[in-house]
């Protein structure tokens, strides 16, 4: 299990460590047995009452100490996701620089905001091991990076130490298509090289976990497309090689296999069935294959996002186009947007929240009124901007009251955490007593 503790380094020489002055003695503590020393010798100060300008020295240096232990002290580790319980995750104590004996007194905690009791540390031994199941992909979803961050806080003196755990991920999960079974219409007349779009899978992992292959069951009549646009996401397609004849082959029945990266490999597969039809040879086409807008989160209801248009090449009633949503959409989506099956006009519907979705990708389709009906299809990306809507979290950590009169300057009253969900400048924080 691999960690990087961060201390400070401080000089070796015995010269160097002689006669330090007041504004060098902070840096002569970077060890922490020399910092404990400083604690045994504070309280033979108190209990002799010493003074003179050795015990003020001592007195500003513990002060000065008091501050840098609450801001040092990082630790990083990592674990695999889905570990067992009782998994081993790092001797926390021993790489913070803490005792075993003195946990306990020292009313040792680790706390984690937001992530229970995933983690756990053994007070007997001073081990953080894993406490219950931890699922990378339910913690961090798609995100790149995932860590826990714990905060573990020991009183007599207060010291706070900021310790990262990495979620590392394993291929737990399968390639998922959107439907077990996708039902397709096409003419008979359909012309050789012409490409029926299909809707890939999807993997839950990251990383080479998460990169799919395709593949297509042997036939004669149709190839498997996969094509990359601008942004890196993969177009699936269906491609046909040689004419149809709907009276010799009614129906086609396909296979299509989506393979990971991970190791072992997982597969995911959909079924595709293809009924052949007669007429109205002209499938609606967009304007544009990708509509991309930005909508402010918390856009008042009836706010419009884009105004998607299509049209068909055929006569009369063959060229009256209904619009809808794919049926392949999620529900959330659905519940978020409107689509007028006129106009083609999208608009909000439903409450927009940067910090619950970044990113709507919305499966717009465009159904001409012949017999049988053509569908074409387009993709509407929304990114939703953030806005300064979420307040501070003030959270008191720690509280030592009352404070006695005679208390020095720099005692350490209370431990404030604070915390913005929001981004950017929006989510930096400024503090003031």
């Amino acid at each position: 299990m691999a960690f990087s503790p961060s201390l400070p380094q401080v000089p070796d020489s015995a010269e160097e460590r002689q006669q330090p002055s007041e504004s060098e003695h902070l840096g002569k503590f970077g060890s922490r047995p020399e910092r404990h020393n400083i604690w045994k010798r504070l309280a033979r100060v108190f209990s002799r009452r010493e003074e003179g300008p050795g015990a003020r020295r001592l007195l500003l240096s513990l002060l000065l100490l008091t501050v840098w232990e609450t801001g040092s002290g990082q630790v990083h580790y990592s674990v695999l996701e889905e570990a067992k319980h009782g998994t081993f995750v790092g001797r926390i104590a021993q790489d913070l620089g803490l005792e075993l004996a003195e946990l306990v007194p020292r009313l040792f905690r680790v706390a984690s905001k937001g992530h229970g009791d995933l983690l756990e540390v053994n007070l007997q031994n001073g081990i953080l091991f894993v406490n219950s199941r931890i699922d990378r992909e339910e913690l961090c979803g798609r995100s790149a990076e995932c860590s826990i961050h714990l905060e573990v806080i020991v009183d007599r003196p207060l010291q706070v130490f900021h310790v990262e755990v990495e979620v590392k991920d394993i291929n737990d999960n399968q390639p998922v298509f959107p439907v077990a079974l996708k039902k397709l219409f096409i003419y008979e007349s359909r012309p050789p090289g012409s490409r029926i779009p299909l809707e890939g899978a999807s993997d839950a992992d990251i990383g080479a976990n998460s990169l799919l292959t395709y593949s297509l069951n042997s036939n004669d009549y149709f190839t498997l497309d996969i094509k990359r646009n601008d942004d890196n996401i993969k177009s699936l397609g269906l491609v046909l090689r040689k004419v149809l004849d709907r009276e010799d082959i009614p129906e086609h029945h396909l296979l299509v296999t989506a393979v990971d990266g991970g190791k072992p490999e997982l597969t995911g597969t959909t079924q595709v069935k293809i009924t052949l039809l007669d007429v109205n040879d002209n499938a609606p086409e967009f304007e544009r294959t990708v509509y991309r807008v930005s909508l402010f989160e918390n856009a008042p209801n009836g706010t419009l996002a884009v105004i998607v248009n299509a049209s068909d090449l055929d006569e009369g009633v063959n060229k009256d186009i209904v619009y809808s949503f794919n049926t392949d959409m999620s529900a959330d989506t659905l519940l978020k947007f409107h689509l007028d099956p006129v106009s083609g006009y999208i608009s909000i519907k439903g409450n927009i929240d940067f910090e619950e979705t970044k990113l709507y990708e919305i499966q717009v389709d465009a159904t001409d009124k012949g017999t049988p009906p053509m569908t074409g299809h387009c993709t509407v990306l929304v990114e939703i901007l953030d806005t300064n809507d979420n307040v501070p979290d003030l959270v008191i950590k720690s509280l030592s009251l009352p404070v006695l009169e005679d208390a020095p300057l720099g005692t350490v009253i209370a431990l404030i955490s604070v915390s913005d969900r929001d981004s950017g400048a929006n989510g930096q924080l400024t503090c003031t007593l």
